[in-house]
């Protein structure tokens, strides 16, 4: 009764035992610091509360599952009655007394929850509510229902299938009806989507309450509401449905952990859904995605470009003939024009250019003119390079964007970079002998470099496991490469030796790039989290967290302000470099993504997984534009030509595909309609994208790479099998 329990927590109190007196508190469902008799009412129960309750009457020892994490504030139930909860023998655990006498043991509970908030608290929310023997029947009878609902409506309500199979064979699990759990999971796992296989086989393996504490699959479907985006006429023929039949069961965990995104109009077609769904945490809620993004590029700096009439020498080693094109009077004043959707060109601070940077964009200007330009009838020449006895196991691939060195990462934690031109690599002399170059002279670059250190091939030693990804500086004086042992390691190419090690990763950092203005990188890793860095802080200045699983694969947007990032969980977001914001979530792969890029003017952003499909999303609107299939295999190059008429892509499945890009982002529907719904309507058939074909004899393709005149480079290790 009240009394004891007011002279109980009096009695804690002049003890000093705050601790116990907070959870006796907490569990009797007593607010309110005054003691003195008006104690507050009685509040009603709310899911996360209910640990005494999980413990039969009678077993001495309750779990340390009193929801003290900060999932634990949910809204209160409908359900239950303020002070009966349901135990598991089912008999309500009503009497005050029976409270007390586990009070004192929820103490030593405590401490695990102290240790892990978040585990007890999320699992808490699995007190028991229904006759488990009843499961099967309540999912069956939705089933039904579903299933025998108008067409318009069932594939939006077949959604509901995999969340509520998922959460209700939790349930069983936590409160240890190991067998019911068993059957249930056997009777409906064969209904589920094929594309949810991977996680399925992940669930089958949880099968007592003890193995779902410490399985990050299960907590990210408990923490995260589970996405489904459905129409309003869809939504209330289920609401009037679940109440109709009183089915509390199911009721309940759709609205603790479903989010539905409710839209108006017409439901989605079956073909429109299968395209958006497929991620760990279902779809992305429509306001993800409305966030502005200047998705424009920055106005390049000008000065006159210096047309020679003759070429110099060495300038034409891809062999090309030589076209005479009409003379322009500076090529550097080619944008003049500020986009319209960039960025201000002081949002973010960039390095300022050095003269040296100055020469290379006069370099790649004068290139550019010598331009191939692409398109269906002009495909490129793709020139591709074989890593032969590569034992060491190739893992990376990255080419300087003057395509004048090939860097690869290996499993034997080496770093090799070869110059794929006549020209050798060689070190900077030392400091004696740099002491004695006469420092005013012409030629002083070439001066400094030693010709005893010249060689193809330079093999830099560092990392202490596989290095996982590889990345040349845009002015070709540094090298990032990070690996298995959670370090990110900058490397100059000017002496060929490690300049630092960043260590912000606890676990193996799966891909890490430049941006384009070089200074800044980005690095993404098992750990689930993306890091931004400076190449002159050992400290991240970003860190972009919100992924469910690990960060695969990283890229910057051409004004990098942006960073995508695409990750096991199927999902790919676009970060704000400035504030660190995630601004689009784009879901619809089947699989981990391995491959993104950028189109050279922005707005667009082509992703490859290990489902075998490229996906093409719409950054301004944030909706899928295009889905291209053709690959059998992961999908783990992709590139687009330097004037975005071909999108490249290398596969697993030992090809190389060309697709007309031009013609998968004309005409697009992205009116106000398609963009609040999602209703996208993508070509039955992607084929008549698909340029061409290119077969190499068993090597999978790992990187791509356009040359500044359009010639295609692609990188890979020959497999023998």
């Amino acid at each position: 009764d009240r009394q004891t329990l007011v002279a109980v927590l009096q009695f804690l109190r002049r003890s000093n035992l705050r601790e116990s007196e907070e959870i006796l508190r907490r569990e009797a469902r007593l607010l309110g610091d005054d003691l003195g008799g008006n104690v507050a009412t009685v509040a009603t129960s709310s899911p996360g509360v209910a640990a005494v309750a999980a413990v039969p009457p009678g077993k001495g020892e309750a779990r340390g599952d009193c929801g003290v994490g900060p999932s634990s504030r949910r809204e209160p139930r409908a359900v239950e009655s303020p002070c009966a909860t349901r135990s598991l023998g089912g008999s309500p655990v009503s009497s005050p007394s029976s409270k007390i006498t586990h009070s004192g043991d929820v103490v030593g509970g405590t401490v695990v929850v102290e240790d892990q908030p978040d585990v007890s608290a999320v699992l808490s929310a699995y007190n028991q509510q229904g006759d488990p023997t009843l499961y099967e029947e309540y999912y069956s009878g939705l089933k039904h229902f579903i299933e025998c609902s108008l067409d318009c409506h069932r594939a939006e309500l077949s959604q509901l299938f995999y969340p509520l199979f998922v959460h209700m064979y939790l349930e069983l699990v936590y409160n240890q009806h190991e067998s019911e759990a068993k059957s249930f999971f056997e009777r409906f796992h064969g209904d589920q989507e094929c594309y949810y296989q991977d996680d399925l086989r992940v669930l089958s393996s949880v099968t007592k309450k003890e193995h779902m504490k410490g399985n990050e699959t299960m907590l990210d479907f408990r923490t995260s509401k589970f996405v489904l985006r459905i129409s309003r006429d869809s939504y209330q023929l289920l609401k009037r449905h679940l109440q109709e039949k009183q089915n509390n069961q199911i009721w309940n965990i759709v609205q603790e952990h479903l989010y539905i995104d409710i839209f108006d109009g017409m439901p989605r077609s079956k073909q429109q859904i299968d395209a958006m769904v497929g991620s760990l945490a279902g779809e992305a809620k429509r306001e993800a995605n409305k966030a502005k993004v200047f998705f424009g590029l920055l106005k390049e700096p000008e000065f006159d470009v210096p047309l020679d009439d003759e070429d110099e020498e060495g300038e034409n080693e891809e062999g090309k003939p030589k076209k005479k094109k009409p003379k322009k009077d500076n090529v550097g004043s080619k944008s003049k024009k500020q986009d319209p959707n960039a960025p201000p060109q002081n949002r973010i601070p960039l390095p300022e250019l050095k003269d040296s940077d100055k020469l290379d964009k006069v370099m790649n200007m004068k290139e550019a003119a010598r331009r191939v330009r692409l398109g269906p009838e002009c495909l490129p020449s793709i020139c591709f390079y074989t890593f032969l006895n590569a034992y060491q196991g190739l893992t990376a691939v990255d080419i300087t964007d003057d395509s004048s060195m090939i860097v690869g990462g290996f499993a034997d934690s080496t770093v090799r970079v070869w110059s794929v031109t006549p020209k050798k690599l060689r070190s900077v002399k030392t400091a004696a002998d740099l002491s004695l170059i006469d420092k005013e002279s012409d030629d002083v670059l070439e001066r400094i470099m030693d010709e005893k250190t010249a060689s193809e091939l330079k093999i830099l030693y560092g990392h202490s496991g596989p290095v996982y990804g590889t990345s040349f500086s845009p002015d070709r004086n540094y090298l990032l490469s990070c690996s298995e042992d959670g370090t990110v390691r900058l490397w100059s190419l000017q002496t060929f030796t490690c300049l630092v090690g960043y260590k912000g990763h606890n676990y193996p950092v799966w891909d890490t790039q430049f941006s384009p203005y070089g200074y800044y990188f980005v690095s993404g890793g098992h750990d689930r989290v993306a890091r931004l860095w400076a190449t002159d802080h050992y400290q991240p200045l970003r860190i972009f967290a919100g992924h469910l699983a690990d960060v695969t694969c990283t890229r910057f947007h051409p004004n990098s302000n942006y960073i995508a990032t695409g990750s096991a969980d199927r999902t790919i977001r676009l970060w704000d470099v400035l504030n660190g914001n995630c601004v689009r979530i784009f879901t619809g792969h089947k699989g981990p993504i391995h491959s993104l890029a950028f189109s050279p003017n922005g707005r667009f952003l082509a992703t490859g997984a290990t489902d075998g499909r490229v996906l093409l999303w719409d950054i301004a609107h944030g909706l899928m534009v295009g889905e291209l299939k053709g690959h059998t295999d992961t999908v783990y190059a992709l590139r687009f030509s330097r004037d975005g008429e071909i999108l490249a892509s290398g596969s697993m499945d030992n090809t190389v595909r060309l697709w007309d890009a031009v013609k998968a982002f004309e005409d697009l529907e992205t009116d106000d309609f398609t963009t609040a719904t999602g209703h996208i309507n993508l070509p039955e058939n992607s084929q008549d994208l698909l340029l061409g074909t290119y077969m190499t004899k068993s090597t999978p393709v790992v990187h791509l790479h356009f040359t500044r005149r359009n010639l295609l480079l692609a990188a890979g290790a020959y497999s023998s099998q």
